[in-house]
Order: structure tokens, then C-alpha cells, then sequence
């Protein structure tokens, strides 16, 4: 237990050294949302294939081959704990630039936000099991 909360407390860290070391230094920190960012993938795809025949015989049968998905863009702000998602058919440049000015439009005028879509599950997932 006590290696998990030092390696949180490392990623939580490095997490800031880095979020400081990207924003520019005329941009004073405590204007600075921090939004955690993530995608996922939701679908499904029907395997299953029944047909009524005689017994003991093998028919052939044509399974539908089609996929069906939903992805999700959604973002927790830190700072603030306000979230933003989309929902889509399918993950462009298009829809993330929607989920994008979605969380601009979710900051307060005067303030900068700070988007971290690189693992950003993994750090957020460590912080939200106590990390610090």
C-alpha cells in the first residue's frame, strides 16, 4: 500500500512539472484550469447466429457482419470539478474539435485551460483512489 501512494504521489508530480513547464510563462497559475480528457469507445457487434433446422444436419447460415459504435469525448476539470462530454458516431478531427471548444466555452473569461488528453485516465483514476 505504501509503494502505491509513493507512486502516485510521483505521478501526481511529474504530472505538475510537466503541466507547469507547457503553460507560458506570462500566464499567471492560478488562471490555469486543468481539465482531464479522455475517449472511449462503446459498440457492438452481434455474433450470435440461430436458424431453425433438422436434426443431426449443419446449415449454412450468413452472420451479419455490421459494427455499431458510440464514442464518448468527455473532460473533468480539476480546478473547478465541472465536466464536459459528446457523444458521437465516430471519432474525427471534426468532433474533437467540438469537445474542444466545449470545455473553452466552460471557461470562465479571464482564465486559461490546460487540456491533458496523454493518460490522462491513469493519473485521474490514481488521484480519485487518494493519491495525495
Amino acid at each position: 500500500m505504501l509503494n502505491n501512494q509513493l507512486r502516485r504521489k510521483k505521478l501526481l508530480k511529474k504530472f505538475q512539472i510537466e503541466t507547469i513547464l507547457k503553460i507560458p510563462g506570462h500566464v499567471s497559475l492560478d488562471n490555469v484550469n486543468v481539465w482531464f480528457q479522455d475517449e472511449a469507445r462503446f459498440g457492438q457487434r452481434n455474433t450470435t447466429t440461430r436458424i431453425w433446422a433438422e436434426k443431426d444436419s449443419r446449415p449454412r447460415v450468413v452472420q451479419q457482419q455490421p459494427f455499431q459504435y458510440a464514442y464518448l469525448f468527455a473532460a473533468v476539470g480539476v480546478n473547478t470539478g465541472q465536466t464536459e462530454a459528446i457523444v458521437a458516431p465516430v471519432s474525427n478531427m471534426e468532433v474533437m474539435t467540438k469537445h474542444l471548444q466545449l470545455i473553452s466555452d466552460a471557461t470562465p473569461k479571464g482564465k486559461h485551460s490546460f487540456s491533458d488528453h496523454y493518460g490522462s485516465g491513469q493519473l485521474a483514476l490514481s488521484l480519485f483512489r487518494g493519491a495525495v
